[in-house]
């Protein structure tokens, strides 16, 4: 790389269609750490860059969720090379599990993963997710589980993850914690944000000691449908400006 070129900013350097990417991305990380659900520096979400290469955007390892900026972002390929200069490093078990997913489904355009309280609390229970509440229902209706192999960093088990996502959106990783996907950055902002509250509040629901009354599988079977006609087909695009509001008018520096 020439001297020029490293003087560049990395705006300079990627696609109107990236940068864009990047700052939604950069926003999701700082509404995560807004919300609590970060674990200071080891969880990780991913965004695929638009175009016919197969990269993907990661957070630099080392960096608080509440730092992450759009410029900060690390453009990765699938085979693990940083493919645009950075003096960052990845979180070799972020590579493993983002890549992998975005390897296997090309309708994935972000793979987000936490390690709250709450989710890993879930993740260790037998039964896992219960239909205990409404905002319950919607990830159980396409919902998988993963069991725990240790940390991940080994390329062998990339199948057996992929396997167990299948086509859902939703992964609870036993012993570990939540991973959701979606078609957009929104979506799997919104996705988590359900499966986070359902493990919130079937803990809360569990401390009380006493039965738990199951929403049935008839009123399952029709909760898809009741969801898209909620939302009126805009999944996390309903509630994605708003976020972005809220934060520019706390801190707007994740643009830069």
């Amino acid at each position: 790389m020439s001297t020029a070129e490293k003087n560049l900013s990395v705006r300079e350097q990627v696609t109107d269609e990236e940068w864009q990417m990047r700052v939604d991305l950069a926003a999701c990380y700082r509404i995560i750490a807004m919300y609590g659900w970060d674990d200071l520096v080891f969880t990780h979400i991913s965004a695929r860059v638009p175009g016919p290469d197969e990269h993907f955007l990661i957070n630099a390892y080392g960096l608080l969720f509440e730092e992450m900026t759009a410029s900060s972002l690390i453009k990765v390929d699938l085979a693990g090379d940083i493919v645009l200069d950075t003096p960052h490093i990845v979180n070799p078990a972020g590579f493993t599990i983002h890549s992998a997913i975005h390897a296997a489904r090309e309708d994935v355009e972000c793979v987000l993963h936490t390690h709250t309280k709450a989710g890993v609390a879930v993740s260790a229970q037998e039964d896992g997710l219960l239909p205990i509440s409404q905002v319950a229902l919607v990830p159980l209706v396409g919902i998988g589980y993963h069991d725990y192999e240790g940390i991940a960093l080994n390329d062998d088990e990339k199948p057996r993850l992929v396997a167990d996502l299948g086509s859902n959106n939703y992964l609870i990783l036993r012993n570990h914690g939540l991973l959701t996907t979606g078609t957009t950055i929104a979506d799997a902002f919104l996705a988590m944000y359900v499966l986070e509250t359902a493990c919130q509040t079937q803990i809360m629901a569990q401390s009380g000691g006493g039965p738990l009354k199951m929403v049935s599988q008839q009123i399952l079977d029709g909760i898809a449908a009741q969801t898209e006609a909620v939302t009126k087909g805009m999944g996390g695009g309903l509630v994605w400006p708003g976020l972005l509001r809220k934060l520019d008018r706390r801190d707007p520096s994740y643009r830069e």
